[in-house]
């Protein structure tokens, strides 16, 4: 998604009422040939047929959880707009790799492919409707991080090893560092973390998880000899200079950055944004960072 398809969706969503517009007409006024709903919409499970599925409830929220392989888990949170194709190969090559992946269906239709107009729609949903996200506010994390907590603990209790390893991706991207918090998280990877929104701001540097989160995250990271990773196109509006900048500074030498140039990304319509999704080359850097998340997720679950 470009910029300025950005401000559009920051724009409406901070209107209280987007114009009299539900998020789907939205959607429609800009990317009409790329919607499909209602009794239309084509179902696109196929790309799911080898994960077991199960509901996990815990708090106010039950979410849909795709589950696949064996050996220690990794929690792998899809980005905007949903469990898409292009995150469940990401997904088959960490489970390929020895590892039994979980993925929740935070939102969107699992399997969908991603365009620009599901993107839309997903956002609007997401931010407008939703509570269980903290989109425009940094120092805090999203509500529904208790969740993935409580997922964590249970996928550490059926796949054993040293812990578990979490990939957020995008608007979850930091998700992954919140969920630190959970002693069962020994392996936190956050792919482009896009929250808090509006990087254009002077408060560019904020990221979504609290005081004590980090603080928490700091601690665990030095006394147990762990550390995190994170990845995105230098180019990327909605990963600024200045929120990796925070991570280097709260987590020093335990913050393993993997930054890239446009030209490591897959050619696309849209700029460089999904480092191991959309803009996932089959050669060179970015592909050398796939690799090492892998690595990492399996050195450090004990897979």
């Amino acid at each position: 998604m470009s910029s300025w398809q950005s401000l559009v969706i920051r724009a409406a969503a901070r209107s209280s009422k987007a114009r009299g517009l539900t998020s789907i007409r939205i959607a429609r006024t800009f990317w009409p040939s790329e919607v499909a709903t209602g009794d239309g919409a084509v179902k696109y499970g196929a790309v799911l047929a080898a994960y077991e599925k199960f509901t996990f409830t815990d708090g106010p929220w039950s979410r849909d959880v795709y589950r696949r392989g064996s050996g220690p888990a990794v929690i792998v949170i899809h980005e905007i707009p949903g469990l898409h194709p292009l995150v469940v190969r990401f997904a088959d090559r960490v489970a390929a790799a020895g590892m039994t992946v979980y993925m929740p269906v935070l939102f969107g239709e699992p399997g969908r492919p991603a365009t620009n107009g599901y993107a839309l729609k997903s956002l609007f949903d997401t931010i407008c409707i939703r509570r269980e996200f903290s989109v425009w506010r940094g120092g805090k994390s999203s509500p529904i991080v208790d969740w993935l907590r409580a997922l964590a603990r249970k996928a550490h209790a059926e796949c054993g090893g040293k812990g578990v390893g979490a990939v957020g991706m995008c608007f979850t991207g930091g998700f992954a560092l919140a969920m630190m918090t959970e002693p069962a998280v020994v392996a936190p990877v956050l792919s482009q973390p896009s929250l808090p929104g509006d990087p254009w701001s002077k408060r560019a540097g904020r990221i979504d998880a609290s005081t004590d989160e980090i603080a928490c995250v700091r601690q665990r990271l030095m006394t147990e000899n762990l550390s995190m990773m994170g990845l995105r196109f230098k180019s990327d509006a909605a990963v600024p200079d200045a929120r990796f900048d925070t991570y280097r500074r709260e987590f020093g030498d335990n913050f393993e950055a993997i930054e890239l140039d446009d030209a490591d990304a897959r050619v696309s319509k849209r700029s460089p944004h999904s480092v191991l999704t959309l803009h996932l080359r089959d050669d060179g850097p970015s592909k050398a960072a796939e690799h090492r998340v892998i690595a990492f997720l399996k050195e450090r679950t004990g897979a």
